[in-house]
């Protein structure tokens, strides 16, 4: 299928590997030139020129932390008029209720649900000017059914979810379509940390860890960030310009909800 972006100019957050890397390759597939992000000056380079190679599209990658006021202008300034937005960035870590502070949720607020805000208050004004516009949100399964050792996420995301659900109707008559990607347990980096987590806690190995988890996902296996990517470039396609504010399960079934 032709996703009928070829030409577009995309953003997307965290992108040097994981979900945010899957999202640009197929974004690139597509044909669209490329500003990519990330805190990691190598991994970031190396990924910007692997895509460059392999799709033949034109990257810019800007070395920032965009969780911060000073990065997201970096950022910003650096990719100019976007026509696509793929907000992204690492999850809070796990935790109990009971250990959470103010500096804590302060954190993961920021992180997860002001910085996407503020992307995209930056980039949707010129979206509606010129009559078209993508924004796909990276969250979490944890916003359909909360998972209990990741309170920061489950309480940071929900709040995103629910601009979100507001805003994408503000913006749809100008031909701008915002939605979210909710990803499960896909092989990444963020599933090695949380896997290391049940490691050090129940004295088990890290195969044991894994094996434990991918048996609570009907598929019974790890996501894969390219399939996760591909779902990201058709939310960005032309063909998706009827979805408006949805939250789409990318998680194997393993979300137990009828709706």
């Amino acid at each position: 299928m032709d996703l009928g972006i070829r030409g577009k100019r995309a953003l997307v957050c965290a992108s040097s590997k994981g979900l945010g890397r899957g999202c640009a390759e197929a974004l690139a597939a597509a044909g669209v030139d490329l500003v990519l992000n990330a805190r990691g000056a190598e991994a970031l380079e190396a990924t910007a020129a692997a895509i460059r190679a392999r799709h033949n599209v034109g990257v810019v990658a800007v070395v920032a932390d965009i969780t911060t006021e000073e990065g997201r202008a970096r950022v910003l300034d650096a990719a100019g008029e976007v026509d696509i937005l793929v907000t992204n960035a690492g999850g809070p870590p796990p935790g109990v209720w009971s250990d959470w502070t103010r500096d804590d949720f302060i954190r993961a607020l920021d992180a997860n649900m002001l910085t996407p805000i503020a992307l995209m208050q930056a980039v949707l004004p010129g979206m509606m000017a010129r009559g078209w516009g993508r924004v796909v949100n990276i969250t979490s399964q944890s916003v359909k059914a909360p998972i209990a050792a990741l309170g920061l996420s489950n309480s940071a995301r929900a709040g995103l979810t629910g601009f979100v659900a507001g805003t994408s109707r503000q913006v749809a008559p100008h031909g701008v379509t915002i939605n979210n990607l909710l990803p499960g347990i896909h092989d990444t980096d963020r599933a090695v940390s949380l896997d290391q987590g049940v490691v050090k806690a129940e004295g088990i190995s890290m195969e044991e860890a894994r094996a434990r988890r991918a048996a609570t996902i009907p598929t019974r296996r790890y996501g894969d960030p390219a399939h996760f990517g591909a779902a990201c470039a058709f939310l960005c396609s032309q063909q998706a310009a009827f979805m408006v504010g949805q939250n789409v399960l990318l998680d194997g079934g393993a979300t137990l909800a009828t709706l």
